[in-house]
C-alpha cells in the first residue's frame, strides 16, 4: 500500500474517535472496491505506436454511482489513483452527493503529444475503460492537464461505442456538447467560498489579506482572480517552472491573460492589448511556500507541505486547492502550530459539486443559468463549511478531522441501513 494512501487512511482513524459509526465502516472505506489497470494504444503522427498504462479505480459506491477526474501526467500510478479516489469518497459524503469516489488516469506527459494524437489517447483510453463508466455506474471528469475539450472526445467516443447519444456519462464537457455553464471556475469558485466563509469569522479586511497561490492552472487562476475581484491583496503565483512575487502586489487578470498565451508565469500589467512586464522577485515553488503571508493557497500537486519544508510555513491559514498538498505527517505539525487548514476535501469540492449539477441537467434535459449554478454551488459550498467549522469547534480538532467525521457520518448511515456488525452480530 502506498504512503499516500496510508496517510490518507489515518485521518479515518483520527476521525473515528468522534463519529458514532461502526468499525466496519473504517475497514470497508480501507478496501477500494474495484481497480482496473489497461493499456492504451496510440498511433503517433510519424506512424509510431505508443502504449500507455492507464487506470480507473473505483473507491466505493455506498451512496452511488461513483464519481471522479481523469488525469493526464508521468506521475500517474495505481496507487495514486487509488488515494485520489478514496478522497471522491470522502468529499462527495461531505458535501451530501449521491456519489461514491472514483479516480482515473493515464502515465503521460501531454505536453510531448500533438493535439490530434492527443485526441486519439483520449478516445483510446475511453475505449479501453467504457465498460468500467456509465452515466449509472461511474462518471468521470476533467483532472490534471485534461479539459472540456477532452471530456468532449471522450463522451462522444463512449457515445459511439453505446450507439446512443449519452452526455451524462462524463462531465466537465463544453457548452456545446452539454456541459454546464459555470463549471470551468467550480474548482476554484467553490474555494473562493470558503475563503469568504472564513473571512467571516475571522474578522478579515480582505485589502490587508496577503495571498501566495501556488499553481496557475484553471483552480488556481479563479481562486486568484475572485480574491483580487474582492479586494485581496494576491503577492505571488506560480506554475510548475517557478513563480513570481511583489510585495505591492500582482494584476492578476493580467497575470492570467499573459499565462493563457504565453504560457509564462510572470508580474504584468496589461492596459487594451498593451502588456508591460513589472518588476517583480522570481521565486521557486518551494520559496512560494515559505512566504509571509496571511493565506496560503496550494493548487498545484500532493506532497508539496511534507516534514522537510512544514516548519518554515510562515502562513496562519491554508486552504488547499490541490488533492493532497500537505502529507499526513506535516499536517499534524501544522495542527500543533496552531495553523489552520481549509482541507481538499472541502476547499476544492466546487468542481464535483458542479459536475453534479452537470449530470443531473444532462438527465432531466433542463440547462441552469450560471447565476443559478453559481447560487447553488454558494449554497451547498457554505452549507458543508458551516458543518465542518461547527464540528471543528465543538470538538477541539483541525478542520480536516471535522471534515471526515461529517463524512463518515453519512458513510456510516448509508452502510448502516444495509446492516453493519450491530445488527447481525445480535443474538436472535
Amino acid at each position: 500500500m502506498s504512503d499516500i494512501f496510508v496517510g490518507a487512511l489515518q485521518r479515518l482513524d483520527r476521525a473515528m474517535h468522534y463519529a458514532r459509526i461502526d468499525e466496519e465502516v473504517i475497514e470497508r472505506l480501507k478496501h477500494p472496491r474495484a481497480a482496473l489497470e489497461v493499456a492504451v494504444p496510440v498511433r503517433r503522427d510519424d506512424g509510431r505506436l505508443s502504449i500507455y498504462r492507464a487506470y480507473r479505480v473505483h473507491h466505493n459506491n455506498i451512496l452511488g454511482p461513483t464519481k471522479g477526474g481523469i488525469r493526464f501526467h508521468p506521475n500517474v500510478c495505481l496507487d495514486e489513483v487509488t488515494a485520489l479516489s478514496f478522497w471522491m469518497t470522502i468529499k462527495c459524503a461531505l458535501l451530501g452527493l449521491p456519489y461514491g469516489g472514483a479516480k482515473g488516469g493515464v502515465t503521460i506527459d501531454p505536453k510531448s503529444l500533438s493535439n490530434m494524437e492527443l485526441e486519439r489517447l483520449s478516445r483510446s483510453y475511453i475505449r479501453r475503460i467504457s465498460d468500467f463508466v456509465g452515466p449509472e455506474r461511474d462518471i468521470p471528469a476533467p483532472d490534471v492537464y485534461t479539459n472540456a475539450r477532452i471530456m468532449g472526445w471522450m463522451m462522444d467516443e463512449y457515445s459511439i461505442i453505446r450507439r446512443q447519444h449519452m452526455p451524462g456519462v462524463i462531465t466537465g464537457k463544453p457548452i456545446a456538447l452539454g456541459g454546464s455553464l459555470g463549471r470551468d471556475d467550480a474548482t476554484g469558485r467553490g474555494a473562493y467560498y470558503c475563503i469568504k466563509e472564513l473571512e467571516k469569522r475571522c474578522h478579515w479586511q480582505a485589502p490587508k489579506i496577503c495571498v501566495a497561490v501556488q499553481g496557475f492552472g484553471n483552480a488556481g487562476q479563479h481562486v486568484a482572480r475572485l480574491l483580487h475581484a474582492s479586494g485581496y491583496h494576491v503577492v505571488a503565483i506560480s506554475d510548475s517552472q517557478g513563480g513570481v512575487y511583489r510585495r505591492e502586489g500582482l494584476d492578476i487578470p493580467s497575470c492570467i491573460d499573459h499565462k493563457n498565451e504565453s504560457r509564462k508565469v510572470e508580474a504584468v500589467y496589461c492596459e487594451g492589448s498593451v502588456c508591460s512586464i513589472q518588476e517583480a522577485d522570481i521565486i521557486t515553488n518551494e520559496e512560494l511556500l515559505e512566504l509571509d503571508v496571511d493565506l496560503l493557497i496550494p493548487a498545484a500537486l500532493e506532497n508539496q507541505i511534507t516534514m522537510s519544508n512544514v516548519d518554515h510555513i510562515k502562513a496562519p491559514v491554508i486552504v488547499e486547492v490541490a488533492n493532497g498538498p500537505i502529507s499526513s505527517e506535516a499536517t499534524d505539525r501544522l495542527h500543533e502550530r496552531g495553523i489552520v487548514v481549509v482541507p481538499d476535501v472541502l476547499a476544492n469540492a466546487g468542481g464535483v459539486t458542479v459536475s453534479y449539477f452537470e449530470w443531473t441537467q444532462n438527465r432531466s434535459g433542463y440547462y441552469w443559468t450560471e447565476q443559478e449554478v453559481h447560487q447553488r454551488l454558494k449554497t451547498m459550498m457554505c452549507k458543508a463549511f458551516d458543518n465542518v467549522w461547527n464540528t471543528h469547534k465543538h470538538h477541539e480538532v483541525s478542520m480536516r478531522t471535522a471534515a471526515y467525521v461529517n463524512a463518515l457520518a453519512r458513510l456510516g448511515a448509508a452502510f448502516d441501513a444495509q446492516g453493519t456488525h450491530g445488527y447481525f452480530g445480535v443474538v436472535q
